[in-house]
């Protein structure tokens, strides 16, 4: 948190939202994944249906093919050892590989909808919900994947997620994670400033200027705005009170809404960093968090992984790959260290 906290206490003397990095504006490819030029499809489910056979099954080619080859290729690797072999490749894999080996491999196999669809599932599946994963999701996904995810949901597990979050959930964090739900958050690049300015002020007299906060206020404006409309109104907020946002925030508010809600202040200002903490705090002080490793490296592969480490190396002042070698082990670490490329 603390390397938020410098980052939010210098919007306030800045008169820019250069430190947004968080939107789907930029163009350039940040994942750490690309496609196999050199692809066939045939071919690559030839060699996994040999590596599953082998006597002791061959890691190193399942890794070598799944992890060096795009999401929208391995669909298509999917498809040809259906044909080839007359049953989904996952269920062979699922047989034949066990442990966080296998999760993430079946993880690479899931499109990213079906694969957050199966992360809200499972947030939502056992004795106590996780919440932290659904704010997770929900905080850090665009319109447009939040709605694929929905579809994908209702395909897949026969419900409507709402239902889910409301029967799994319950006051302000329901609220918010409803609101998110909705896929119609404004993702306009274009900065409001009258209004940036007016939100600020309201942020300020419904938290800290009063006693008791109105959540309502404090949950409109943060699933409504867009990410670098945020960043304004976090620097516009800086000239009505003597903290930042951010500390303002977990003053007022506590547990899950807190969490949730500072998902989205520190998603909106730098989602890699966002990531990055939480790829540490994953593998920080005693045992590996390694469902939040395996789901953060395999879902941002393909879109920000190479600037989450590039966050990482600058916020811890080591590599993400230094980490997860002293963090784990086998084809597990592998596998992730194959995910995260040859920077």
């Amino acid at each position: 948190m603390a390397f938020f906290q410098k980052f939010l206490d210098k919007i306030c003397n800045d008169d820019s939202t250069k430190g947004y990095k968080g939107g789907p504006a930029e163009t350039a490819y940040f994942g750490t994944i690309k496609a196999d030029p050199n692809f066939n499809a045939q071919n690559d489910a030839a060699k996994l249906k040999k590596a599953i056979e082998t006597k002791g099954v061959d890691e190193a080619t399942i890794v070598e093919v799944l992890a060096k080859r795009s999401n929208a290729q391995r669909q298509q690797i999917k498809e040809a050892y259906q044909q080839s072999a007359g049953k989904p490749l996952a269920n062979d894999l699922k047989k034949a590989l066990k442990s966080h080996f296998e999760e993430v491999v079946l993880a690479l196999l899931m499109t990213p909808p079906e694969y957050d669809a199966f992360e809200m599932k499972r947030a939502m599946k056992n004795l106590g919900t996780n919440e932290a994963l659904l704010s997770e999701i929900l905080g850090t996904r665009s319109n447009k994947e939040i709605s694929a995810m929905k579809n994908t949901f209702k395909e897949v597990y026969g419900e409507l997620l709402e239902e889910d979050i409301k029967s799994e959930t319950s006051g302000h964090l329901e609220t918010v994670l409803l609101a998110l739900c909705k896929a119609t958050r404004c993702e306009d690049q274009n900065i409001d400033d009258g209004l940036a300015k007016s939100d600020a002020k309201t942020l300020f007299e419904a938290g800290e200027h009063r006693v008791g906060t109105v959540c309502s206020v404090l949950i409109d404006v943060l699933t409504s705005r867009s990410e670098a409309q945020l960043c304004k109104i976090f620097k516009y907020y800086g000239q009505y009170s003597k903290q930042n946002f951010a500390k303002a925030l977990e003053g007022e508010l506590h547990g899950s809404l807190e969490d949730c809600l500072m998902t989205l202040v520190k998603s909106a200002w730098n989602k890699p960093a966002f990531f990055a903490e939480k790829l540490h705090l994953a593998m920080k002080g005693l045992g590996t968090n390694t469902d939040t490793l395996t789901r953060i490296i395999v879902s941002r592969s393909e879109i920000d992984l190479l600037k989450i480490i590039q966050e990482y190396k600058r916020m811890y002042g080591k590599t993400l790959q230094e980490d997860i070698l002293k963090e784990t082990s086998g084809d597990y670490e592998k596998i992730l260290l194959a995910l995260c490329g040859t920077q």
